[in-house]
């Protein structure tokens, strides 16, 4: 973890006490130990957001650079446009769980308790989304 994210850290703990306080809670019985593990969880969920954006910058640069099979990557940048406009022609809560899914690689669990849904909600939404890109990009595997 940089320096600069250890001090975003610290604040955060003390944030997460000031709200504690804020809502009327008692404070914690031994601060160190709570501060210890919620700095945890902190670090936890940076790893996760860390190893996230590095997949999502995978996947964004398989579409930008062509194949060596195709000389200019007019093939590339079609697909790539025809798959966001096939993106953009989703309903926008069927858009959302599909991106959150496949570009930002949450689990379904993730993407219910970021969205605050049940989870047969995101399923039933991704399965709809991915259902209306494959019809629309006439595409017969799964995406």
């Amino acid at each position: 973890m940089p320096q600069d994210d250890l001090q975003d850290g610290l604040q955060q703990v003390r944030l997460r006490l000031l709200e504690r306080r804020a809502r009327g809670e008692d404070p914690p019985r031994d601060v160190g130990a709570w501060s210890a593990v919620v700095a945890s969880n902190l670090a936890v969920d940076w790893h996760r957001t860390q190893h996230r954006q590095e997949r999502v910058g995978e996947r964004l640069s398989l579409l930008g650079p062509p194949d060596d099979h195709v000389p200019d990557g007019t093939e590339n940048s079609l697909q790539a446009l025809t798959v966001a406009e096939g993106l953009d022609a989703l309903p926008d809560t069927q858009r959302q769980v599909l991106i959150l899914r496949y570009y930002a690689d949450l689990s379904v669990p993730q993407i219910a308790d970021q969205l605050g849904i049940p989870l047969g909600t995101v399923k039933s939404r991704l399965y709809a989304a991915a259902k209306l890109l494959r019809d629309r990009l006439h595409v017969e595997e799964t995406v």
